[in-house]
């Protein structure tokens, strides 16, 4: 009498789930969305804000071309800063998503200007840096009155208007030489930076008051 065979392992035996920690087993849109809410990528667009405007205003006698190569990569690195950043808010609501993306957009647009054209002129640089500005304030201060559950609106707003205010100033007064323009760039690429410093200390603040709580429970 031969024996009943048992059932046929089905299509999932021996599947086991992605481990959460696998990188290569993640969403590429959630590994995004973490990096981005981090307070240490915060952290890292305010030096890459911070430490170029200090390195032009303790150069400024350095010539047009090498302003223009700075402030490029500049806008590359914060292009860069801010597509990765803008998963972290509302990653549901791909409306309030869209700024953020737009930001990065054009800080792309305008650090390729910038070094596709090195040998502009003092009014080209300006009207690039200065339009960015002003868009990409606007667009951040929308980002922190439509974001409620934003853990740092307040410095948020700040930034958007402190570039607001930078664009307006670089466009409607524009230098009459490099070295001008190098001092202007620098004095307001410090400032953004320190407000964007402000914000990445918020964030780890906040960031502590969620997770403080989690692990007082668990004790």
């Amino acid at each position: 009498m031969g024996t009943t065979p048992g059932p046929s392992p089905g299509p999932t035996a021996g599947y086991e789930p992605p481990d959460p920690g696998d990188v290569f087993g993640r969403d590429p849109q959630e590994i995004l969305g973490d990096l981005g809410a981090s307070w240490g990528w915060a952290l890292g667009l305010a030096l890459a804000t911070l430490l170029p405007g200090i390195l032009v205003l303790v150069w400024p006698d350095e010539t047009l071309h090498v302003l223009a190569v700075v402030v490029g990569l500049q806008l590359l690195v914060t292009g860069v800063f801010r597509f990765v950043t803008a998963f972290s808010r509302g990653r549901g609501r791909n409306g309030s998503r869209m700024p953020g993306v737009l930001i990065a957009i054009v800080a792309v647009l305008a650090g390729v200007l910038c070094l596709r054209h090195p040998m502009q002129t003092i009014a080209a640089l300006s009207l690039i840096v200065g339009a960015f500005w002003l868009v990409s304030g606007l667009l951040t201060a929308f980002i922190a009155i439509e974001d409620r559950g934003l853990a740092h609106r307040g410095v948020a707003f700040a930034l958007g208007a402190v570039g607001v205010i930078a664009g307006i100033v670089v466009l409607a007064f524009p230098a009459q030489s490099a070295v001008a323009l190098a001092r202007l760039l620098g004095l307001w690429l410090v400032l953004i930076g320190v407000v964007e410093l402000a914000g990445a200390v918020a964030l780890r603040a906040a960031t502590r008051g969620r997770t403080g709580p989690k692990k007082a429970g668990a004790q």
